[in-house]
């Protein structure tokens, strides 16, 4: 069985989506109608942008939106998932892929996921770092254990947990975590603290524009980060979505399921392949490239 999968921020890269641009005249049409509901030239900042300019948040998650969904798009009848996922902001363009919601929606829901995010990290500060090298359940206890707002926000695969919160609880945590073995402990190059209870004012503001957007039960079951289950049910969906802002993404949790309802083989729709590695990390036996 086919498992596609759809990354989430941090996979953009400089020039992303001009080939698609370029190569295939259908496409054209969507990004335009992208910089139409945008209201800006997000092409622009795709195409020529530097490096920085793509790290943007109003930037960054329509782009990694835009360019997965058109992949997606382009694939026609060859796309014939029995399954779909995504990482974070990923699980949009899965969502848009396997049909749930139209891709005029998906982008504006993107959008104000986006500019939710920014405003709640200005109102309140925070980061997150990657911990390398300890069981879960070790990481979960850590965060437990310390004062102020610190949680486990990405299960990537095992021995690879992010951790998220306010700035000095997340440094504390880091120290413990060394202190328990782990091989690292890294701060993040992120804007806040995503994945946790101080991105509550983004989640309220999304949850508006979820409750208003028109789901449909999607082609194949979508793996949702905060279960790690199969759903269709877009009342479901919808719910399970809202909740995804301050809850943890269950990577881990979501590839394994998959593969004992019968995965074998994972396609990464989007640009970059980090998702192809982690699944790899979570088990070998299965197949795992690009599109």
């Amino acid at each position: 069985m086919k498992a596609y999968i759809f990354p989430g921020q941090g996979a953009q890269f400089e020039g992303m989506g001009k080939d698609l641009y370029d190569n295939h005249s259908e496409s054209r049409e969507w990004f335009e109608e992208a910089n139409h509901v945008l209201n800006f030239k997000i092409t622009d900042t795709m195409f020529s942008g530097s490096a920085e300019d793509l790290k943007q948040t109003k930037v960054t998650q329509p782009a990694i939106f835009i360019h997965s969904v058109i992949k997606a798009k382009l694939m026609k009848s060859s796309f014939q998932p029995d399954m779909v996922a995504g990482h974070s902001l990923g699980e949009f363009s899965a969502l848009v892929a396997a049909k749930a919601i139209s891709y005029f929606d998906g982008l504006k829901l993107v959008s104000e996921r986006a500019k939710g995010m920014q405003v709640a990290c200005e109102n309140k500060p925070g980061t997150m770092a990657a911990i390398l090298g300890l069981e879960d359940r070790v990481v979960e206890e850590i965060c437990f254990d310390t004062d102020g707002v610190v949680v486990a926000a990405n299960y990537n695969c095992p021995g690879q947990i992010v951790i998220s919160g306010s700035w000095t609880p997340v440094e504390h945590a880091m120290a413990k975590a060394r202190a328990a073995g782990a091989k690292r402990a890294i701060l993040l190059p992120v804007g806040g603290a995503f994945h946790s209870p101080l991105m509550e004012m983004a989640r309220e503001k999304l949850r508006t524009a979820i409750e208003n957007t028109d789901f449909k039960v999607p082609i194949c079951p979508i793996y949702q980060n905060v279960t790690a289950t199969a759903e269709r049910n877009p009342a479901v969906i919808k719910k399970n979505l809202i909740q995804q802002l301050t809850g943890p993404v269950k990577w881990t949790q979501s590839v394994q399921n998959m593969i004992a309802d019968g995965a074998t083989e994972f396609y990464e729709v989007g640009p970059g392949s980090v998702l192809q590695g982690l699944v790899k990390k979570i088990d070998r036996n299965v197949v795992a490239t690009s599109v």
